[in-house]
């Protein structure tokens, strides 16, 4: 009987992080197709990680307007951020505004070097600290473009799970994907220790 007893507790104990995960909390985790934790309900967030970047945009982009909300705003379904965002498609949501976007715009593109990590989801790193002008993890430094401030209010600056994508439309800027929110903001790389 206790020998049941402790099968019993112990694979309870290992079905708990699997349980979690399941509901769209924890650590983002890597799976075939693109998807990690199946995303959630809504068709975004909840784990998932992009397996490659935006495509350039061609063209003029529409309209979100410049407060990023209201009419015109990236919230493209129902339950969906007025954010920029992922679907669990592949598709990069609010990422349409062009080459020429001069929200985007860097007088000295790369000032800092490169960001030497990883890119994409085969390389997911937690936030250790700061806040959306600083950030950093692995000992590399960040910090969020201003006009996507806004972005990044609920981000969990001491522990998020993101993915670093190359911009291939703004020189000078990589995507940071949440992949606890399912959004991103544009990030320049400010340096390592």
């Amino acid at each position: 009987m206790k020998k049941l007893l402790g099968f019993a507790v112990v694979a309870s104990m290992c079905s708990l992080p699997a349980i979690a995960l399941g509901a769209g909390g924890g650590a983002a985790q890597h799976g075939g197709g693109g998807h990690a934790g199946g995303g959630t309900a809504h068709g975004f967030g909840g784990g998932y990680i992009p397996s490659h970047g935006p495509m350039p945009s061609h063209g003029p982009a529409p309209s979100h307007g410049d407060n990023h909300g209201g009419p015109g705003g990236f919230a493209d379904r129902a339950g969906h951020p007025n954010a920029p965002h992922v679907h669990t498609d592949g598709a990069w949501i609010g990422h349409d505004s062009g080459r020429d976007d001069a929200h985007y715009h860097l007088g000295h593109p790369f000032e800092h070097g490169r960001f030497p990590g990883g890119i994409g989801r085969d390389h997911i790193y937690h936030l250790e600290g700061g806040d959306r002008s600083r950030f950093w993890f692995g000992g590399s430094f960040f910090g969020v473009a201003p006009y996507d401030y806004g972005f990044v209010d609920d981000w969990l600056w001491d522990s998020d799970p993101l993915a670093i994508y190359d911009d291939p439309d703004h020189v000078g800027w990589y995507l940071a994907y949440n992949a606890r929110l399912g959004t991103y903001a544009h990030v320049q790389y400010l340096g390592g220790k």
